[in-house]
């Protein structure tokens, strides 16, 4: 099990005995997700590599952001108010995010790294520029950071 994995294990132990119902219904259902997704990968009882389980937090999480897009239409500001705090819980699995900074300097090495000098080299330096990012940058930002570069 990835240690990313554990560690929500250990997290839903402590939730249950601190009977926070608030930590812990996003934590199951993180965990469901990250069974399935052992599931989907080699059968039950597969282990996540710690970037794939990375991948179904990040997941989780857009679904909360959505969520809170479509309750703040219907003007259901409690029921937003629950996904941020979902948000919350889950957000302190994923490592620190990068600065603008770094971010920056990521693009600029893809960019050279690939060669890249149109956007129709997008593709590569966002690939190179993932990896370089290793998990730590928002897929948007990312992209939007390769684009405005490219253009």
């Amino acid at each position: 099990m990835s240690d990313t994995a554990t560690t929500i294990s250990e997290d839903i132990k402590t939730a249950m005995k601190a009977r926070d119902a608030a930590a812990l219904i996003p934590l199951r259902a993180l965990k469901s997700a990250l069974t399935n997704a052992s599931i989907e990968k080699g059968g039950l009882g597969t282990l996540l590599e710690e970037p794939e389980a990375l991948a179904v937090i990040r997941k989780q999480i857009k679904q909360r952001q959505d969520s809170i897009e479509q309750f703040e239409k219907a003007d259901r500001k409690e029921l937003a108010d629950n996904e941020k705090a979902e948000i919350a819980i889950l957000s302190k699995y994923l490592p620190t995010p990068l600065t603008e900074e770094e971010m920056t300097a990521i693009v600029e090495q893809a960019v050279s790294e690939t060669g890249a000098s149109s956007k129709a080299d997008m593709g590569k330096a966002m690939k190179r520029a993932q990896e370089l990012a290793d998990g730590r940058a928002d897929g948007k930002f990312l992209s939007g950071a390769v684009m405005k570069r490219l253009s």
